[in-house]
């Protein structure tokens, strides 16, 4: 699955968030400061073309809504950056947030009980 740049990653949780929606209704959706209507238009052609997302009809406008889940999307986009950035192992990811300072003992707790749970 391609990554998303940016903005095509806006325009997606936006979506993800409302569910399908006219452009207008994206556009309603982003918080300020909000992108230009076009702007957000261009990104949801893009991402179209990228198969993200699809549209109904409706006269002379589009209903969109999402080709990829949020879940899908965060799978891939999760296994890629283990891969990329800790040679494909979960354990130097974990060890490298472990070792982060920003970690709170609570928060390593709960996620060793999360581990034992799959287990």
């Amino acid at each position: 699955m391609k990554e998303l740049t940016k903005a095509e990653e806006q325009v997606m949780q936006v979506l993800w968030k409302i569910g399908q929606g006219f452009a207008a209704d994206l556009s309603a959706n982003f918080p300020e400061p909000k992108p230009a209507y076009n702007t957000v238009l261009t990104v949801v052609r893009i991402l179209e073309k990228k198969g993200f997302i699809g549209h109904e009809t409706f006269g002379k406008t589009h209903r969109y809504y999402p080709l990829i889940s949020k879940e899908e999307y965060s799978a891939s986009f999760m296994q890629n950056f283990v891969q990329n950035y800790f040679d494909n192992s979960f354990k130097s990811m974990i060890s490298f947030f472990a070792n982060n300072k920003d970690i709170s003992l609570e928060e390593l707790d709960e996620i060793r009980n999360m581990i034992d749970k799959t287990e």
